[in-house]
């Protein structure tokens, strides 16, 4: 029974997705630190957004886990750009992509049935 938004699957998926993103853009060079500070953000917000909607009304949860969603997506945004100025290695960027695609449709998924 979920009693508490650490109870849903998608927060417990995105806070353990925060350290591994935080690990990656530590790595990154001092000229990207724009980038690294945005991934750390995007990543952030992910679970963030879920704790700050659960408890509110159902439409009002549902469009914070829209943003949830927003920032999944800015954060596959950033990681691409990562990788194009080869900050990361495709391995990398292959296994943090789909971790965050799995998360990605956790959410969706929860979004299109939570009432």
């Amino acid at each position: 029974m979920i009693q508490d938004f650490s109870d849903l699957d998608v927060y417990q998926l995105a806070k353990q997705l925060y350290p591994k993103v935080v690990k990656l853009a530590r790595g990154f060079s001092p000229i990207s630190f724009h980038l690294r500070d945005q991934i750390c953000r995007a990543a952030n917000s992910i679970s963030a957004n879920i704790a700050e909607g659960f408890g509110r009304s159902t439409a009002e949860f549902k469009n914070y886990l829209t943003r949830a969603i927003g920032s999944e997506n800015e954060l596959k945004s950033h990681f691409e750009d990562a990788f194009a100025v080869e900050e990361i290695t495709r391995k990398q960027f292959d296994e943090i992509i789909e971790e965050i695609n799995i998360l990605g449709k956790k959410l969706y998924t929860l979004r299109k049935n939570w009432k």
